[in-house]
């Protein structure tokens, strides 16, 4: 064994001088590469530093975002609420911040002005930033609206038909006087044989002049509609049936034609009928100071029957006699200007306004501004659905090409191009968004002043103390409040109606609106119109109705197959009506049935029991 180890020390020794005579030593042989000196040897140091391994090793620390301090804005001589203001802090934490400093606390008052250093001391102390307000120059928007031409040359002028609206109480036979004059059958088409919108139509007589009527409805929740008609008009034909005298809306027509200071023709209609008493409907009209020529006034009263057409021609011819009289001109050329009667969605057509043109004419390829949309129109249509090239003053026409739906009884103005009428629709959205601004303004001025006088009270039994005492008795008095807290409800026990509102015309959807705003029972169960709009009921209509909880009414206007399939999966209740007064009758029932029973005790009777 000691000679092992001593031949194994023998070789490594030769190892590092000679390889090759290693052989001379070994038993056996060995073969070897050539031999070549080894290079210097160099000796690698690493030191392992130790680190401690304790929770959490491995993971990478992660480093907080930077909160942006928020910026208030300073300036000199600061008081010390406006101050707190500023910093949307209560004017106590001004005094909290100005603690340890040389500022006497207990002189300082909320309007004490403070120097410049112990404004941005405070904002520092706050964990805030400062910057200077800086003096802003608001400068006003150029007005870019549009406005009406002024009056006319009277050597441009030449005659126009006359505008004649008819109005009445519902089922007076006004549509059906409409019919005879035109020869049509307007009325044997319409839901319920009431009219529920604005017809127009243009006349022409026997005799070869032209009449534009505009038939109105006489339902009491189309007000508005006929306040339209009456404005957009130079003869009120007022229909009064014989048989049943003046009536609610009878009175409302003639205080909207006297507010519009539109003449009035009386047609005393169904004079075929037995219990007709034309004599009596004129002696009710003069408690309205309508005064008929028969009692020396300068109303023309015609006894008619429209479903026999007798005396029609008659009072065709007063019609036309009055329009004479009033020497009726137009201006047919520059710049068009009329007004919407009814605006509609169509399916083909896209947004279709219902308009009498005033002045001008108007023809394809004219672009119109009305309300806060405009339209390069492409296409006229008549009341017979025909194209048309052109229509003057006076002329009912169908305008196709809005950008937009405009609303009923918007003014039309023609402009130069379609870059006018996008800055005239930019400038009333501006000036509709700052009024609207204003009165959110000053609901919030309101809030906050109601804020201040109660904060105001309930700080004045505090005044007397130092700002410390008055922390301290403020600290005790809300620990109270918070402690008496109650806690708050997950869902509202208060009853409540939503409803989603679709119609068929502008005028339709107004009218609907206006009977919702009558509506004075919110205490007992609180009914919101979630949605309102004009076509046909869509899935936008369904989500809302499904997030809001509500019922879907419509009013003229249809749902496809796979709309309604949708509503039944989702449990929506869809209610659509043709007719005006059962859509309402159908509101007051679902709102009964929200509302809860009312219980009476009626006494009969008392009896006693003697033993």
């Amino acid at each position: 064994m000691n000679r092992a180890t001593s031949l194994i020390r023998r070789v490594r020794l030769i190892t590092h001088t000679d390889p090759t005579l290693v052989a001379n030593y070994l038993p056996f042989p060995i073969f070897a590469p050539a031999w070549t000196p080894a290079p210097p040897l160099t000796c690698h140091h690493a030191r392992f530093l130790a680190t401690k391994q304790g929770k959490g090793h491995g993971k990478v620390q992660k480093v907080k975002p930077k909160q942006d301090k928020q910026e208030v804005e300073i300036k000199q001589k600061m008081t010390v609420s406006a101050l707190a203001q500023a910093m949307n802090k209560d004017f106590d934490h001004v005094f909290e911040a100005l603690l340890n400093t040389s500022v006497d606390l207990d002189s300082l008052e909320p309007h004490s002005v403070l120097e410049e250093q112990w404004i941005k001391e405070v904002v520092k102390r706050s964990g805030m930033k400062y910057k200077w307000a800086k003096l802003v120059e608001s400068k006003e928007r150029e007005n870019k609206d549009t406005q009406r031409r002024a009056p006319p040359d009277p050597a441009v002028l030449v005659s126009r038909p006359p505008v004649v609206t008819i109005m009445g109480h519902v089922d007076h036979g006004k549509t059906t006087l409409l019919d005879s004059l035109r020869k049509s059958q307007v009325a044997a088409g319409e839901a319920g044989g009431i009219t529920q919108h604005i017809g127009a139509f243009l006349v022409q007589l026997p005799s070869g002049e032209k009449i534009t009527f505009l038939d109105t409805p006489g339902h009491a929740a189309f007000s508005a509609m006929r306040a339209r008609g009456a404005l957009a008009t130079d003869i009120v034909i007022l229909v009064v049936a014989a048989d049943d005298g003046v009536m609610k809306q009878t009175i409302e027509s003639i205080l909207h034609a006297k507010k519009a200071q539109v003449p009035i023709i009386v047609a005393v209609n169904k004079c075929d009928k037995h219990q007709a008493d034309p004599a009596r409907v004129t002696q009710e009209l003069l408690s309205h100071d309508v005064v008929c020529e028969e009692y020396g006034g300068e109303v023309q009263a015609i006894h008619v029957s429209a479903l026999k057409g007798d005396n029609l021609l008659e009072l065709a011819e007063a019609t036309v006699t009055l329009a004479e009289v009033m020497e009726l001109k137009g201006d047919p050329t520059g710049l068009v200007e009329g007004t919407i009667i009814e605006s509609r969605s169509d399916k083909g057509k896209g947004p279709v306004t219902t308009a009498i043109v005033q002045r001008g004419t108007l023809k394809k390829g004219c672009t119109l501004v009305a309300g806060k949309t405009w339209a390069k129109v492409r296409f006229l249509f008549d009341e017979n659905n025909c194209t048309v090239k052109e229509a003057g003053p006076s002329t009912a026409v169908e305008i196709v090409g809005w950008k937009e739906l405009p609303s009923a009884g918007e003014e039309i103005l023609e402009v130069e191009s379609e870059k006018r009428a996008r800055e005239v629709v930019d400038w009333r959205c501006y000036q509709e968004e700052q009024d609207k601004l204003k009165e959110d303004m000053q609901a919030i001025e309101v809030k906050q002043r109601e804020h201040h006088e109660s904060y105001k009270k309930e700080r004045e039994p505090l005044a007397h103390l130092s700002w410390r005492q008055r922390k301290s008795a403020l600290y005790k008095a809300n620990k109270k409040l918070m402690a008496m807290r109650p806690s708050e409800k997950l869902e509202s026990q208060e009853l409540s109606l939503p409803l989603i509102v679709k119609g068929d015309v502008d005028g339709s959807v107004e009218a609907i609106l206006n009977i919702l705003e009558s509506y004075d029972a919110h205490n007992q169960c609180q009914m919101e119109v979630v949605h309102f709009g004009i076509g046909d009921v869509s899935e936008n209509d369904l989500n809302l109705a499904e997030t809001f909880s509500g019922t879907i009414y419509g009013f003229n206007v249809g749902v496809n197959k796979s709309v309604q399939q949708m509503a039944t999966k989702k449990g929506i209740i869809l209610k659509m009506h043709k007719v005006i007064y059962k859509l309402i009758d159908d509101l007051k029932d679902e709102l009964s049935s929200k509302l809860p029973p009312s219980v009476k005790e009626n006494v009969i009777g008392v009896c006693g029991i003697l033993i």
